[in-house]
Formats: C-alpha cells, structure tokens, sequence
C-alpha cells in the first residue's frame, strides 16, 4: 500500500506547480493524474491491513517529496543555484540533523562500533551503495532540470510500478483482493 499511496505525490506535485511555479497544464494531462488517483484510491479503498499511522506518515511523505520536487525546480533557474547547487547545498543542509538523529537514536554509535568496518568486500560495497544513492540524487536533479517536477514525479512512479509487482510476487505479505489488484494495474 506504500506504492499506492505514494501516487499522491503527483497530483500533489501538479499542484503545487500551479500555485508555486504559476505553470498551466492541458486538460489531458490533469486527466491523465487524476486517473492515476483514481486508481490509487480504488486499491487503496479495499486494503485490508488498514494503518492509520503508517497512512499518515506516508501522506506526510507525499507532501514533502511534493514541495521538494517544485523548490528544486524552482531553485535551479540559472539566476538562482542551478543543478549543482541544489545538490552541494541539499547535502550541506542535512548534514546537521542527519548527525542530530544519529546520535540521539544510537545509530552513530552503532555505526562507529560495527565490526565489518575492516571488511574490504563490506567496504566496497558500502561505498558503490553511496556511489549509487549520489547517482539517483543527480538523476532525478536532472529530469526536474531538463522536465518538471511532474514529469520526475510520475518517473518515480513508473519506478514503484515495478516494485509493486515483484513485492506482489515475492514479498509474501501481499493480502489478494480484486478490487485492489485491478486499482494498481490501473
């Protein structure tokens, strides 16, 4: 139901994109997000593992990754950071609270203290996972550079798309029920 939910980005993006960005879009392509919607809220609307808090947090989620995707965009006008500043001042701005939370919830010393540190194989892999979590970073700068941040939020979509299925297949904690399999295909 996470990737369900998710779709909410959209619309929310769409949104936020007329009031923030003053962008007008065709009326095809207000259909075509809302038929997404529609067919979040047709799977979500038969879950039979409802969770209040977990709903919330992933709306929370929603409107943050929104306002993310249209301040990014906003701010990569040549005038103002560009992509490149985007990126050095979205890592510069969370280095403070990610230590913050760190330290407060155990985990810096977790991480200081684990014993695989000396491991090359672990190393290595640990630095391609950074390696590829910079690359996803700057991807997704990039197609809000060269699209909008409507068409980055429907790419993340398309993304969960695939992940919704091999969670279906795999996963082993999918509850069936037609109505919300026919509300994800939609």
């Amino acid at each position: 139901m996470f990737t369900v939910l998710r779709k909410f980005t959209i619309p929310l993006t769409l949104l936020l994109e007329v009031i923030i960005l003053g962008k007008h879009y065709p009326l095809n392509i207000i259909i075509s997000v809302f038929a997404i919607v529609l067919g979040a809220v047709i799977a979500a609307g038969s879950d039979l593992s409802f969770n209040l808090e977990g709903y919330v947090f992933v709306f929370l989620n929603d409107i943050f990754t929104a306002a993310n995707g249209v301040y990014t965009k906003q701010k990569m006008d040549p005038k103002e950071l560009g992509k490149y500043g985007v990126l050095f001042y979205n890592a510069c701005f969370m280095v403070v609270p990610m230590f913050i939370i760190s330290f407060s919830t155990g985990d810096f010393q977790q991480a200081t203290h684990f014993q695989q540190w000396t491991d090359f194989l672990f190393v290595f892999q640990f630095l391609i996972s950074c390696f590829m979590g910079f690359l996803l970073m700057y991807s997704t700068v990039l197609c809000s550079h060269y699209n909008s941040a409507l068409t980055t939020a429907v790419v993340g979509a398309i993304k969960n798309i695939s992940i919704a299925y091999i969670g279906i297949l795999i996963g082993g904690d999918y509850i069936f029920s037609m109505l919300n399999f026919i509300g994800l295909n939609i």
